[in-house]
């Protein structure tokens, strides 16, 4: 065997081809053993013995005697027969032979496979590898185009760019000769178009045609001088008490008389910077009251957003001051409030709604404000039931008569009890915008607090009859309920019974009251204000009996907005009943006419009237205008209404300030000329909603009404540019300015003229169709369903 694994390699590869391995091994193993004497001889009867059995039956031991034989066993003692169940003597057999030969070529298998394996993996690295080479190749050939296309990109940018500014240069020289040509016709449209108006107002005067401008309505600059010369340094000061802190600063560099009157201590004890909370700064604060603060009785920094720590610092100095509004200042805190209660023992009305206090200066108000009798807590949310147990700690504030917590919606049960054991005095209750307010916390704070006299409860909706019961002990003289549909007839008949001498009852969408609620409070001697809007099951039977009883003589002021069942005959009573009526709400009471309305006109008392969505004509509105006493006036959605009744109704009335008659398509300019030329004292005026309005209706309040602070023109389509030039020029008091759905308005407009305004309102898109009308002003159909957003 080991001679034949030393043969020739080509030698062994002819006996493979032709199956002679087998016998090249048999008759190699024969000459070993015997060593026969002749080989060759014994090589060739070797040979034909194994032509003569063939090829299949050689084995490699049959050419060696038997005697010369080693009888040897295959591994048969030792693990063999174990495994494969061999027995003596027992040679391997074929099936043996194949397993063995199935094995060894699994093994070659897997040897050959696993570097087959190790070859691919190789294989695929390698180009795995180069693909990321290319990849990166690529990338840097990418970079290197793109900054070349870039450097060359940006040396056509700058020539472009040179081009452009030269090209720009030359059209705005030609730009700024076109535009001072147009600017030069303009100015000379302008100026003839302000001549013929003032030639026009000259003539009215001149005319002194009745219902035209009184000649002392216009005063030049020499008679206003040579008036106020003539008045008293105490009347100067009087005047002085009404104006603001510019306008002040603006009265101190008239004259030199003025200037010494604008520093009398007397006009500085009540500082107000709420009306110019935008401008005011720390700087400012601090230099006014360190000059004035041993008279500064009364501060009012509502609104002041941007005061900080130096303004808490300078009020803490002032000792005297007795008054103290810090509501909606965005700087005040805890740390705030320490410093100023270490200053202001003084203190008596004190009012922090939408600060960020905590119970950290809850705790500070029994020890250093121990007379303080006014305290406002509206929407501050940071305080706990805990902090309103400090009010009745130490001293406490025993002292309060008056407490607003409205929003605070925090407050529990507990809260409200906390309440009633340090505050037993209080006789004003505001708890508005409170929905988790229930009886039981009314029940809780009246146990001990049993002189409340005034209780206002608006959008608090869970409380019921229950809450009346428990405010029976309680001689209320002032009852508010808004949005509340649990309130029914009963509390009615327990404020007739317990109230007698309640004069101000506010009942607004209460759906559970109807006339029986009403007829028990006829009785009742002493009511001066009635409150019954959205109440819709008021109608005729209850408003009939409550005038005819004992309040009708002595009533002021009655709400009955949308009680849809009120018509012309409670109208008529209450115009021969309620002789000393100044205000008067029947806006959308539909079923009200002109019948009605022109009982109203005999009533001299009457002050302020809203008779907006009824069925009014210009019959009734000339006929409301003979008492000549009107000075509020709101007709707003009246359709049939014409620019005849308002040139009507403003013939009689001369003193009338507030006049809104929006979302009355079919008015026209001359509805606001005869506003202008009758009412020059008008303050407050809305034309919202009216498309036929143009820019000469604003000429005319700008000429005229000078005294003008709130304009509303929004969805007057065919306002321009010019209507704010003229509002600027005319109206230097101006405050409130709203222009939505304006489209010929542009911002630069806006931005120009209305800068100095306290508050403005724009935008350029078309009108909504609730409005009623188009871009155009053509008039739409449609069922009204809501009020106006602007409203």
């Amino acid at each position: 065997m080991s001679s034949l694994r030393d043969a020739d390699p080509e030698l062994r590869a002819y006996f493979r081809r032709h199956n002679l391995l087998g016998v090249y091994e048999a008759l190699l193993c024969g000459v070993v053993v015997m060593r026969p004497e002749d080989p060759l001889i014994f090589l060739e009867e070797k040979l034909k013995e194994i032509v003569e059995k063939g090829l299949d039956a050689v084995l490699w031991y049959m050419c060696v005697d038997p005697s010369l034989r080693t009888n040897l066993k295959r591994i048969a003692e030792t693990y063999l027969n174990t495994l494969f169940g061999l027995e003596d003597e027992q040679l391997m057999t074929k099936e043996l032979w194949a397993k063995a030969l199935d094995f060894y070529s699994r093994n070659l298998m897997k040897l050959y496979f696993r570097g087959w394996i190790k070859y691919h993996l190789l294989r695929k690295n390698k180009r795995k590898k180069t693909e990321q080479k290319m990849a990166l190749a690529v990338v840097h050939y990418k970079f290197r185009i793109v900054r070349v296309i870039i450097q060359k990109w940006n040396i056509l940018v700058q020539i472009h760019k040179e081009k452009k500014t030269l090209a720009a240069r030359k059209l705005q020289q030609i730009f700024n000769k076109i535009s001072l040509n147009a600017v030069l016709k303009a100015w000379h449209a302008e100026a003839c178009s302000s001549l013929k108006t003032k030639a026009y107002f000259e003539r009215l005067v001149k005319k002194g045609q009745e219902g035209c401008f009184d000649s002392n309505e216009y005063l030049t600059y020499e008679s206003v001088k040579r008036k106020t010369s003539r008045l008293p340094e105490e009347a100067l000061l009087q005047i002085f008490r009404y104006v603001n802190l510019v306008d002040l600063a603006r009265c101190a560099q008239v004259s030199q008389t003025w200037m010494l009157l604008t520093q009398n201590s007397s006009l500085w004890s009540d500082i107000n910077f709420s009306s110019v909370k935008h401008k005011v700064q720390d700087k400012i604060v601090v230099n006014i009251l360190q000059k004035w603060r041993p008279y500064v009785l009364r501060l009012n920094l509502r609104g002041c957003y941007s005061l900080h720590w130096p303004s808490f610092k300078s009020i803490s100095e002032c000792k005297n001051l007795q008054d103290l509004n810090l509501s909606e200042c965005q700087g005040l805190n805890d740390d705030s409030m320490r410093l100023i209660s270490e200053g202001c023992p003084s203190l008596l009305y004190l009012n922090l709604s939408y600060t960020d206090i905590t119970n950290g200066t809850l705790r500070l108000l029994p020890r250093s404000f121990p007379n303080l009798q006014y305290l406002s807590l509206a929407h501050c949310r940071k305080f706990t039931d805990k902090g309103l147990q400090y009010l009745g700690s130490g001293k406490g504030c025993h002292k309060l008569i008056y407490l607003d917590l409205s929003g605070c919606i925090q407050i529990s049960v507990d809260g409200f009890r906390n309440i009633a054991n340090g505050c037993s005095r209080i006789q004003d209750l505001l708890i508005n915008d409170m929905p988790t307010l229930t009886d039981r916390c009314i029940q809780a704070l009246t146990e001990k607090c049993q002189r409340i006299m005034s209780v206002v409860f608006l959008d608090s909706p869970h409380l019921s009859d229950t809450t009346f019961k428990a405010l029976a002990e309680c001689k209320l003289v002032k009852v508010g309920i808004e949005g509340n549909n649990r309130i029914t007839d009963l509390s009615f008949k327990l404020i007739s019974k317990y109230c007698p001498y309640i004069k101000h009852i506010h009942m607004a969408d209460c759906q559970k009251i109807t006339d029986v609620g009403l007829k028990m409070i006829a009785p009742l001697k002493y009511i001066l204000v009635l409150n019954l809007a959205d109440c819709i099951r008021i109608g005729d039977g209850g408003i009939r009996p409550f005038v005819e009883g004992s309040s009708g003589a002595t009533l002021r002021e009655l709400n009955l907005t949308n009680c849809v069942c009120v018509t012309d005959a409670s109208v008529t009573e209450i115009a021969q009943r309620c002789h000393n009526l100044t205000y008067l709400n029947l806006r959308y009471c539909e079923n009200v006419t002109d019948a009605g309305i022109e009982a109203l006109g005999t009533m001299s008392s009457l002050i302020s009237i809203d008779i907006s969505g009824t069925s009014i004509s210009d019959m009734g509105l000339r006929a409301l205008g003979c008492s000549g006493n009107i000075k509020e006036l709101s007709i707003s959605e009246c359709e049939n209404i014409s620019d005849t009744g308002i040139q009507q109704f403003c013939q009689d009335t001369k003193c009338l300030e507030y006049c809104h008659v929006s979302y009355c398509p079919q008015l026209t300019d001359e509805t606001v000329k005869a506003l202008a030329f009758h009412c020059p004292k008008l303050t407050t005026v809305s034309i919202a909603g009216c498309p036929k309005m143009t820019d000469l209706c604003i000429e005319y309040l700008a000429a005229a009404c000078c005294y003008l602070h709130f304009l509303d023109v929004s969805g007057c389509i065919n306002l321009t540019d010019k209507a704010l030039k003229y509002l600027w020029k005319g109206c230097k008091q101006l405050q409130i300015l709203k222009m939505l759905y304006c489209r010929n308005i542009t911002k630069q407009a806006v931005l120009k003229y209305t800068a100095k305004l306290e508050k403005q309102e724009h935008n350029d898109a078309d009108p909504p169709p609730w409005v009623g009308y188009d871009r155009n002003g053509n008039i739409l159909t449609f069922t009204k369903n809501h009020k106006s957003e602007l409203e």
